[in-house]
Order: C-alpha cells, then structure tokens, then sequence
C-alpha cells in the first residue's frame, strides 16, 4: 500500500492538494505491516494537479492521498485513478498514514475561509 501526503515542507501534512508539488510517499510493507517513508516528490509547477493534463502522473500510482484541504473536482479526479483522498486537521503525516493503515479516525480540518468545516474524508 502506497500513500501520499501533502507537504510543502516536507514536515507536515499541508492544504491545496491540487496546488501542491511536494509529497512525502509512505509504504505499508505487506509481509511486516510495518510503515516506512519511501521518497519526497518535488514536482515542477507543471505537474500539480492543478496543471497537469495527462493520465501518467506520480500520484496516480497511490492507494491514498492524504491532505489538509482539496477541492471537489480534485477528489473525483484522484478517485478516477483510483487513488482515495483522505482530508484532515492531522499535521503529522506519519500519525495520519498510521490511521489510515489501521482505519481509525482522524481530525476533521481546520475551517475554510468560508467559515465551512467538514469532516475528514475516510476509506
């Protein structure tokens, strides 16, 4: 299992999936379970969601991505490669991956600038 989250900073999870270009990649080793980080993604500006226009892009190759905040059209297009979007408050990308493996829940984000909140989307 192969997830990505978004980080700007390659520290914590961050918001605008489809404006991010940097992505910490973790792996859930079938045969341990355990989970480990494989890489970081810097993409170039072209290949932010936002701006790519293809149907071969790194993130597709992923189970999951987990963020702080996408829009609509972002999660039906992750969903068209198959890969699950996961919003959340979590800032802590490995303590979100690790809910995710094990399906427990986590925070809802932070409120939008409309003053709207929703709750986390899960698997």
């Amino acid at each position: 299992m192969k997830i990505a989250v978004t980080s700007q900073n390659f520290l914590t999870i961050t918001q605008h999936a489809g404006k991010t270009r940097r992505f910490l990649i973790f792996e859930r080793d079938p045969a341990s379970g355990e989970i480990h980080q494989l890489t970081r993604l810097n993409l170039p500006k072209q290949m932010s969601m936002h701006e790519f226009r293809g149907d071969d892009h790194p993130i597709f190759k992923m189970d999951y991505l987990i963020t702080g905040s996408s829009g609509e059209g972002f999660i039906r297009r992750m969903n068209d490669f198959g890969v699950e979007v996961v919003i959340t408050g979590e800032e802590d990308p490995l303590t979100a991956v690790t809910a995710v493996v094990e399906g427990r829940p986590l925070p809802p984000p932070a409120a939008h600038n409309q003053g709207q909140s929703r709750s986390p989307l899960m698997p």
